[in-house]
């Protein structure tokens, strides 16, 4: 009996891809995953190598399954964590079946897509936050609908995941007009792609001023909430989101020296 090993690639750039991760891909006789991760582990001689299109998950994961069970030690890859909207849940949502529950499966986390961008621009995700999805593919429109209304009008902060496809082209201005609903105009939006990558763009924008026709599949959102605050600082604008509710007035956040030298 072999194993898979679930395993987070990072966002992008191969620094972000963890030692523990890289060990176990050197260790894995066979590596599965969407063309596109799989193109990003380093090859090795004697490796075997199994890309599939990125909208076959299950079979992918029965295909990794079928030869762990057969003695074969499988890494299936993933773009950033992937326990968040990534294989980990579709390897385990395939197992839980009497012809592979006997299969040893483990999960290698990875650096979120969330993180590497809300690092580019400070700490937009520093308090109460969510994570939502707004690919209809998986789950129907009315229940993505209905989870953006719950994070807006829960006052939190929220990192938006496949906002856009080629399929896709009306659904961020959709997110945009529900959150109007619960949150100002002058809310904090950061709109980045491709981040780790030759190709990154970060941009600090507005709910108002959000143009849906800039985001594609690459594209993360994070939409802030009421407590998300912009500055401009020496290398760009930082956006933080308070760790006080009701942050205090501007020049009032941080500690005094009195409490700096009280703490030591």
């Amino acid at each position: 009996m072999g194993e898979v090993v679930v395993i987070g690639l990072g966002p992008g750039n191969s620094e972000w891809i963890t030692p523990e991760a890289s060990e176990e891909l050197a260790r894995a006789t066979d590596v599965v995953g969407y063309s596109t991760y799989v193109k990003r582990v380093p090859e090795i001689p004697g490796q075997r190598r199994h890309l599939s299109d990125n909208k076959v998950e299950a079979v992918r994961a029965a295909m990794a399954l079928d030869m762990a069970r057969r003695g074969s030690r499988v890494a299936v890859v993933s773009s950033g964590d992937p326990g968040v909207f990534a294989m980990a849940a579709a390897v385990l949502e395939t197992a839980d079946d009497d012809q592979w529950r006997d299969v040893p499966v483990r999960i290698v986390p990875g650096m979120t897509a969330a993180q590497a961008v809300a690092s580019r621009v400070g700490a937009p995700l520093g308090h109460d936050f969510g994570m939502v999805s707004l690919s209809d593919r998986l789950k129907p429109w009315d229940v993505v609908v209905k989870r953006v209304r719950a994070l807006a009008g829960a006052d939190m902060a929220f990192a938006v995941y496949n906002p856009a496809s080629k399929s896709r082209r009306w659904q961020v201005g959709a997110l945009r007009d529900i959150v109007l609903e619960f949150q100002k105009p002058d809310t904090p939006v950061i709109v980045a792609r491709a981040v780790g990558s030759a190709g990154e763009s970060v941009t600090v924008t507005t709910l108002a001023e959000l143009d849906p026709g800039v985001v594609d599949m690459r594209t993360m959102l994070i939409v802030g909430a009421s407590t998300t605050h912009v500055y401009d600082g020496p290398d760009g604008r930082r956006v933080f989101t308070a760790r006080h509710y009701e942050a205090p007035a501007t020049g009032d956040r941080g500690v005094t020296q009195d409490q700096v030298l009280k703490d030591d």
